[in-house]
């Protein structure tokens, strides 16, 4: 019988609320086909907001990816500023998916343009600046913060609105971690995809567990370019 794969789902955050969020929407996709282990950085800040934070979650994140890479099939990243995946990446062969960029690739395979919804308007450069990052300008129709509604929902609401109508998006992405049950009610009322980025994450990391892809140490992810060894790979 086959083994039951195991996703870690890293929440690089101290927030407990934040962690029991996560692991609800995990737990809820995974619908038993894989285990989900849910892990939370208890030094690191309550909210991963700006570049400051980003860099205290580093040294957790490694920790966390080493201690269990010979646990997990694969770590989902549950930030959507992608805190130091490309760090982990070096430290462990396993894939490692950072939601953010899970979201935007899955949203420009759906539709030929995407927008990324978040509450804070500090972020609005720093989605940006990934979008560039990632190469997806192109497929990028815009960065919105998040409209003024009597419930979160009916903001969320209005800022699709005005994207699909004023920016002619296809795709909307939700970028905040633990929104899942949000997205799905969403979802059912608009005639457009609204992505949330845990999902997304999982999507990508199951189907890459499953096929048994790891990361490449060819060049980039590696500190010694080894085309040839089994054991790079």
């Amino acid at each position: 019988m086959k083994r039951k794969l195991k996703i870690a789902v890293i929440n690089p955050n101290s927030s407990e609320e934040m962690s029991q969020d996560i692991a609800k929407a995990a737990k809820k996709y995974a619908a038993g086909r894989f285990e989900v282990i849910t892990i939370a950085i208890k030094s690191a800040p309550d909210i991963v907001d700006f570049e400051r934070d980003i860099e205290k979650t580093e040294s957790g994140l490694r920790e966390i990816v080493r201690d269990y890479e010979g646990i997990a099939d694969a770590f989902v990243i549950s930030c959507h500023y992608d805190p130091n995946v490309m760090q982990l990446r070096r430290a462990v062969s396993k894939p490692v998916i950072g939601i953010g960029e899970a979201a935007i690739r899955l949203a420009s395979i759906l539709g030929i343009r995407f927008t990324v919804i978040d509450k804070d308007e500090n972020s609005v450069a720093y989605i940006k600046g990934m979008v560039s990052k990632y190469g997806m300008e192109r497929s990028c129709a815009s960065v919105r913060v998040l409209e003024e509604g009597e419930t979160e929902e009916e903001a969320y609401m209005q800022t699709i609105y005005k994207a699909v109508r004023e920016d002619l998006t296809d795709v909307i992405v939700v970028g905040c971690e633990g929104q899942s049950a949000m997205v799905e009610s969403i979802r059912s009322q608009v005639n457009v995809p609204v992505l949330d980025g845990m999902t997304c994450g999982l999507i990508i990391a199951e189907g890459m567990a499953n096929a048994g892809y790891r990361t490449s140490r060819a060049w980039y992810y590696s500190d010694r370019p080894d085309f040839f060894s089994p054991k790079q790979q």
